[in-house]
């Protein structure tokens, strides 16, 4: 644990404001649920929840799934981490941050495709390697009750490969089904 060395009282109803800097260094947004822990030395740490890293296991079977139906890197994001990954380096992008234009394209609920062999990718991780950039791409947000939780990312293994509708629709599917799990 990283000592702060920033102090805090608590308030009459018990609440402790969490410092801008820290919010700002954790992107921790207003209205973000925190997670709370105690050990047993007494300490209390917050963490930020992540709805679908409930799901992990289940996240890496359907992401093993879809690499072995589409024969692409399929990933598994919730909004600050990639939760699972098949087909590709786990070590490449496992529990790694993602990239602020992945954190933005999702913010923005947008739906991303890159289908032509044109340089244009989009980085998914934050330490992406620029040298190893995967043109072809599907990025489709994961929606559970109208709030975006995540996303289901392919990534085509051969420069050569485009991605096709039948890819879009499979990323669809999946997101669509795993934002449906959130909401039973």
């Amino acid at each position: 644990m990283k000592a702060t060395g920033v102090v805090r009282r608590i308030d009459d109803l018990g609440r402790v404001v969490i410092p801008k800097e820290i919010r700002k260094t954790l992107h921790i947004k207003e209205g973000a649920p925190l997670e709370i822990f105690t050990d047993k030395e007494g300490e209390i740490i917050l963490k930020k929840y992540s709805p679908i890293g409930e799901l992990s296991e289940f996240a890496s079977g359907y992401a093993e799934t879809l690499s072995k139906t589409t024969g692409h890197i399929a990933c598994i994001t919730d909004k600050d981490t990639v939760i699972a990954v098949s087909g590709g380096s786990k070590k490449e992008y496992l529990e790694q941050n993602l990239s602020e234009e992945l954190e933005q394209l999702m913010e923005d609920k947008e739906i991303y495709t890159s289908s032509e062999n044109n340089n244009v990718a989009l980085p998914i991780t934050k330490n992406d390697n620029k040298d190893k950039i995967y043109n072809s791409q599907v990025v489709y947000p994961i929606i559970s009750d109208g709030d975006v939780i995540g996303s289901v990312v392919l990534l085509a293994k051969e420069n050569t490969t485009k991605m096709t509708d039948v890819e879009k629709k499979v990323a669809q599917s999946a997101a669509s089904f795993l934002g449906s799990q959130m909401e039973i």
